[in-house]
């Protein structure tokens, strides 16, 4: 099953294309003009074993708020059309994640319905040029354009970069997670409904 997508998404205050492959390896090529941000985005794509791309021009010279949204939404536009009816999916995924004195835990349902539930006390407003309030943000338009439940925790943490670092990693393996094969359900909606 191929599980690819290519999308464009343009507004007056973004232009963003993101390319995946939810069977990849883990390559990224990322350039949203927001360093940390990108390094962010490189790990869902290791830790996640997808392959990313993604090109985002965005009105940095206001703040980075439209440009991280927006990748977000528009990785979730990707990530759902990539994952089609989510026949065979295991559809739930959870992850704990640690970096140094930094936990968190991310669970991902592929339920069609969505929702963010995120409690995370960022020790700092700031992490390079990215704006520690927009992680909310980034998740927030993921969620609602993928469909999925998302409910992400830092458990514990005293330095923001090792934070954010944590709840992205923990999201990607969770994505992973929920997103590989059932040999046991293959071609089966996992739901009792008969769809998601």
């Amino acid at each position: 099953m191929n599980r690819t997508a290519d999308l464009r998404r343009d507004t007056r205050e973004t232009q963003i294309r993101v390319r995946l492959d939810l069977d990849g390896s883990g390559t990224a090529q990322l350039a949203t003009g927001i360093g940390f941000f990108d390094h962010m985005l490189d790990q869902i794509a290791r830790h996640g074993l997808i392959d990313l791309e993604i090109e985002a021009r965005g009105d940095l010279h206001i703040d980075g708020h439209h440009t991280v949204e927006d990748v977000g939404i528009t990785l979730g536009m990707a990530v759902a059309q990539a994952v089609g009816d989510k026949k065979g999916i295991t559809r739930y995924g959870h992850a704990y994640v640690p970096l140094d004195e930094a936990l968190s835990r991310v669970v991902v349902d592929f339920s069609g319905r969505p929702g963010l539930h995120m409690h995370v006390p960022f020790k700092a407003g700031m992490v390079g040029g990215f704006d520690t309030q927009l992680a909310y943000e980034f998740f927030q338009g993921f969620a609602n354009h993928a469909g999925v439940t998302l409910h992400i925790d830092n458990l514990k943490g005293d330095n923001a970069h090792h934070q954010c670092e944590t709840v992205f990693k923990a999201f990607a393996r969770a994505l992973r997670m929920a997103l590989t094969p059932d040999p046991r359900s293959a071609g089966v909606i996992p739901s009792t409904k008969g769809c998601l």
